[in-house]
């Protein structure tokens, strides 16, 4: 049996919040042996990530304690360590990677300059010329392109899955014995996400360190973990082996989790909510109609800012979408997935093309002739706590559309409605005298689909709707889609880089690949047999949750 490096037991980690304490980490006990990876799972405020800051001791201590537990790494107890030896052992024995690289990293400094930081703090012996070369070699361990030209880059001109390398660089610049990975790869690419996987199962190899790895994402498990702990208001309801977790759980809510999981609700499919449509619907005219639409962002340079280029966002674009249907458009960040769902709602104007709805053309349409179709079309966004106000109430949030688009003839009417449609979202009619502060993020992303359904459009675009909700959550808001679909006619646009969602929801699936639709047909003809090499790239990079043979060898 391999040593044991970090061994938890009956942690306890309470948080007070004025008069009240939350046991945010309730008696939990784990261990994490030399060169192992342990995967730590459940739904956001389970106390995830509260653990892993207390293992490295980064919690505000004002508010925080610990008033039970133990936590043995390399059998010291870390919780009786003063200040000055924790700062030692931070970095050089234990790293962290955060959930979000452009928070976590200084936009005011290049990344090298980052990454020598950490080196000469610990290890002050190491000059300037030795810590950039060190810098480098740990920028080439992440696979980084031209390691040495980017080490004078700063955050902003890195891409999400760059930032995410030197997030990983930083943290292995020293050899830590144990690396705790908050939801690293939540918000990449699928393609991005398995390149980061694969990277940091290599330098585990390589290097013989331990992971605590945190996730939501069950397929991530099956392919990092070797033991799996199941997290729930604070409390570790089931630990075990991957392979006993995934594939045996013993937890009703283990069970909850894997069965939210969308290759496990494909199984269990509604055929009234997931009907295909009639032969007179798709041969009937489609509800959309794109031809050879193009978003164009010109480039300028030199002194007087002439045009020297184009950044074709959305090049030569043509597809219909016919009325009842849900359209999923994936790929990967950037390749134009959102600039065309703003440009089929004319927030982002094209450059050229035709886009008609219901035969009408919306090209070259004025502000004022296109208010009269903002009612049918809506759009619901990615991070529903920017898109809401936080400054409205919920009443004015729902009831002031409906009121510049003249629906009801008066507030009472309004009011009714509002309430009528949060209720439909499974939310309370009191909610209405709320801010959206006071909601959880599933509950946010709720009052969204509220707010484009109070107008009662026919098409709605969704964009990454589901990309940070939990795996429950995010089963019952694709439910609801399809509840909202067969009960409305509704047609959806759904843009998502999430295939298993895309597989349970919808009709057809459109992928794009800088700019271009490279594929297009029936999702089942598309995820099961596709023919582009882009498409089987994308298909091939999504972690799954079966374990085949063995969890450790799908990587």
């Amino acid at each position: 049996m391999p040593a044991p490096l970090l061994v938890v037991n009956k942690l306890c980690t309470y948080l007070q919040n004025g008069a009240e304490t939350v046991k945010a980490v309730d008696g939990i006990s784990f261990t994490i042996n030399k060169g192992e990876t342990f995967c730590l799972v459940g739904e956001s405020g389970s106390g995830k990530s509260i653990t892993a800051l207390s293992v490295i001791r980064l919690l505000p201590y004002g508010i925080a304690s610990h008033p039970n537990g133990q936590l043995l790494f390399n059998n010291q107890d870390l919780l009786k360590v003063d200040e000055d030896e924790l700062r030692t052992i931070r970095g050089s024995q234990i790293a962290m990677i955060f959930q979000e690289p452009m928070t976590s990293l200084n936009p005011v400094f290049t990344v090298g300059d980052q990454i020598m930081e950490a080196l000469q703090l610990h290890h002050p012996e190491m000059t300037a010329e030795e810590a950039e070369e060190r810098a480098i070699q740990a920028l080439d361990q992440v696979q980084m392109p031209n390691s040495r030209e980017r080490l004078n880059s700063f955050p902003h001109q890195l891409s999400g899955g760059q930032r995410q390398r030197v997030m990983i660089a930083m943290a292995l610049a020293c050899e830590p014995e144990l690396l705790i990975a908050d939801e690293p790869t939540t918000a990449l690419d699928v393609t991005v996400q398995a390149e980061i996987l694969r990277l940091m199962r290599h330098l585990q190899e390589t290097t013989g360190m331990s992971m605590l790895f945190i996730t939501h994402d069950f397929g991530v498990v099956a392919q990092m973990a070797h033991q799996v702990g199941v997290m729930q208001h604070g409390k570790l309801v089931e630990v075990g082996l991957v392979e006993q977790v995934l594939n045996r759980p013993q937890h009703p809510y283990t069970h909850q989790l894997l069965e939210a999981v969308p290759e496990n609700l494909a199984r269990h499919k509604n055929p009234t909510l997931t009907k295909p449509l009639s032969e007179a619907q798709l041969i009937a005219e489609p509800l959309l109609q794109l031809r050879h639409v193009n978003v164009w962002f010109p480039i300028k340079k030199g002194l007087f800012r002439q045009v020297v280029d184009y950044n074709k966002a959305v090049d030569d674009v043509s597809l219909d979408i016919v009325k009842g249907q849900i359209v999923a458009l994936v790929g990967e960040s950037g390749c134009g997935k959102t600039t065309l769902g703003r440009a089929v709602l004319q927030l982002e104007k094209p450059s050229s093309g035709s886009i008609k709805m219901q035969g009408n053309e919306f090209v070259g349409l004025s502000a004022s002739a296109m208010r009269a179709w903002r009612s049918k079309m809506q759009i619901v966004f990615q991070d529903p706590q920017s898109s809401l106000n936080p400054r409205l109430l919920i009443e004015m949030t729902l009831t002031e559309p409906m009121k510049v688009h003249g629906i009801g003839s008066n507030q009472e009417e309004r009011l009714e409605l509002a309430a009528k449609t949060l209720e439909r979202m499974q939310l309370k009619r009191e909610h209405l005298w709320r801010y959206p502060h006071e909601f959880s993020g599933g509950q946010r992303q709720r009052i969204g689909l509220a707010r484009a359904l109070v107008l009662n459009p026919a098409f709605i675009v969704c964009d990454e709707i589901t990309s940070a909700l939990d795996v429950s959550v995010q089963a019952e808001i694709l439910q609801l889609l399809l509840e909202l679909r067969a009960e409305r006619d509704l047609t959806l646009l759904f843009i998502t880089h999430n295939i298993g969602v895309v597989e349970y929801l919808s009709d057809q699936t459109v992928v794009m690949y800088k700019g271009r639709i490279v594929e297009l047909g029936p999702t089942t003809a598309v995820c099961g047999s596709p023919q582009q090499d882009y498409t089987k790239k994308l298909l091939a990079a999504v972690p799954r949750l079966s374990l085949g043979q063995k969890a450790w060898g799908a990587l």
